[in-house]
């Protein structure tokens, strides 16, 4: 009997044992859990256009317990550079990648690799150099709908009638897929209303790259990017742009400056805090799924104009821009 009751209480100090050590296993475990890192890389990561996207990038990561880390890429870098970039990242451990692709129709060489081995989204859709393009993950607004949104607004201004009026088109660059949707959406909704579009040019429009006076006047200039926006809100603040008046998209607080002093008339503004958020949200998912699977992720847009600046709504977007 006494055998037996000594059997049954060395039994229980090992079951208790047993339980204390995996206990402890389970919460070293848990501290030493590793966290998925993420390398965002941009183009002038450091620009205020990326103010809002960085943001909400900040605050998925948070959300869903992941490292994130902004690598900044300069504008105009080619598609081989970028590739080199990547490698970099993949050898610094990250998990997993969002990029903004490299203009032109070589960009698709840089992530094509990469996609095979780890998650990978675009913050832009990516130029194709075959007719059929590849399915890629893609967190963006609807380029064309912007574009013709912007129309939209331009034809609400002038009574849905352009006859005599002379536009200009800007862009930073035409060679990505973003601009010419935008460019194709304007274009459409405009077909019937009588404009003539009389110059349509890229570039950043620097002191040291020329002068965007240098072109012919027109009354109107259409911005089709954050930074033409900034460029033609310049050059409308220093009284370069013959009085013409600026109808643009952006989402930089540079940008709601030229908007607010009169300088552009008009912005479509897409939700970047939303675009950071989801596409991190979207790669983070991926991580946790045995075999990852990426879904493009759609945002919205909203049009601001200087009257209704201070809404809820305006107050929002303009709180994540200065983050």
């Amino acid at each position: 009997m006494v055998s037996g009751k000594k059997g049954f209480i060395i039994t229980e100090m090992i079951l208790g044992l047993l339980a204390a050590v995996l206990a402890v296993s389970m919460l070293l475990g848990k501290g030493e859990q590793k966290r998925n890192k993420v390398s965002v890389i941009l183009q002038n990561a450091d620009d205020s256009r990326w103010a809002s996207a960085k943001y909400g990038l900040k605050t998925a990561g948070e959300d869903f317990g992941v490292e994130v880390t902004i690598v900044n890429m300069e504008s105009g870098s080619t598609a081989k550079k970028q590739r080199q970039m990547i490698e970099t990242e993949l050898k610094n451990g990250a998990d997993a990648l969002i990029v903004q692709p490299a203009a032109g129709a070589k960009a698709e060489s840089a992530v094509t690799q990469v996609r095979k081995n780890i998650p990978i989204m675009l913050l832009e859709s990516i130029s194709s150099k075959d007719s059929e393009k590849k399915e890629w993950a893609v967190t963006e607004p609807d380029n064309y709908e912007m574009g013709q949104n912007l129309a939209k607004e331009l034809l609400k201004d002038y009574n849905e009638n352009l006859q005599g009026k002379r536009i200009g088109i800007l862009a930073e660059t035409m060679d990505m897929e973003t601009i010419r949707r935008r460019d194709e959406g304007f274009r459409d909704a405009i077909k019937e209303a009588n404009g003539e579009i009389i110059w349509s040019v890229a570039g950043s429009f620097t002191e040291a790259s020329g002068t965007l006076t240098s072109w012919p006047k027109v009354d109107i200039v259409i911005a089709l990017d954050d930074r033409s926006v900034k460029t033609a809100g310049r050059y409308a603040a220093g009284n370069q742009l013959w009085g013409a008046v600026v109808y643009g998209i952006g989402h930089s607080t540079e940008a709601v400056y030229y908007l607010d002093t009169r300088n552009v008339e008009c912005l479509i503004v897409p939700d970047e805090f939303d675009a950071g958020y989801q596409s991190l949200k979207e790669v983070a998912q991926a991580l946790e799924k045995f075999w990852p699977e990426m879904k493009s992720r759609n945002i919205a847009h909203t049009v601001l104009r200087r009257d209704c600046l201070f809404t809820k709504e305006s107050q929002k977007i303009l709180f994540t821009m200065s983050q």
